[in-house]
């Protein structure tokens, strides 16, 4: 799964690496970002435009009853995802892509879970394949949420995982949010990152409290400390 990330890149890189046309968000980089936060994304819109827009993390979709199920929709399974009620129209119609600049994982070391944070080794943004709805409240509030998808683990996350989350290149969440892309397109799409572009490193304990956001949740951990 992908419980846990960080978005630490500027936002003017992004704009750059992802063509954005139209800066929306107002959401801040972050070590440490977790279910229910809000996180950046970038969508296409209806006339064909990139923007950089927010959702908050958990999707809850658009027949919800309540919100809460979102707690339970923070990922999406890439070999169920086009078919799964929850997540069916808006892998037809509302894809997104989640910027990110790492994610972590936790391995279970003796009685304790040591988390890892995985990023690229060139240490280029990348973009998480995402999908997102628009829910109404009854009182009339509107919500716009995402999910991340995730498929099985590449050589390097799997001594830590048996998933992760699927990551893309610019030229692919060009297809990704492209209306055009057919079914059988997008599913390719759905596949482990190369290993040898990612590298993996412990970092310590902060990041199991999302209330911790500093740069410690990032670096490498130190056993002499």
């Amino acid at each position: 799964m992908c419980g846990r990330f960080a978005q630490t890149i500027p936002i003017a890189e992004i704009v750059k690496e992802y063509f954005i046309d139209e800066v929306i968000t107002t959401v801040s980089p972050s070590c440490n970002i977790a279910p229910g936060q809000r996180v950046a994304a970038a969508v296409r819109s209806v006339k064909g435009r990139r923007l950089l827009v927010d959702f908050h993390w958990g999707l809850v979709p658009s027949w919800a009853k309540d919100r809460s199920v979102g707690n339970r929709l923070i990922n999406a399974r890439a070999e169920t995802v086009a078919r799964k009620p929850s997540f069916r129209k808006s892998f037809e119609t509302r894809r997104c892509l989640v910027i990110a600049s790492g994610f972590y994982e936790w391995k279970k070391e003796g009685k304790l879970k040591r988390p890892y944070y995985y990023s690229l080794v060139s240490k280029k943004p990348f973009a998480f394949a995402g999908l997102y709805d628009r829910w109404t409240a009854p009182g009339g509030e509107i919500l716009e949420s995402c999910t991340i998808i995730t498929t099985e683990a590449n050589s390097s996350v799997r001594p830590v995982h048996d998933r992760m989350p699927v990551m893309l290149k610019p030229e692919s969440g060009s297809i990704w949010l492209n209306s055009a892309s057919g079914p059988a397109d997008l599913i390719a799409l759905l596949s482990p990152y190369p290993s040898d572009e990612i590298q993996a490193y412990p970092v310590s304990f902060a990041v199991n409290s999302p209330a911790n956001n500093g740069p410690e949740c990032i670096e490498p951990w130190d056993p002499q400390k």
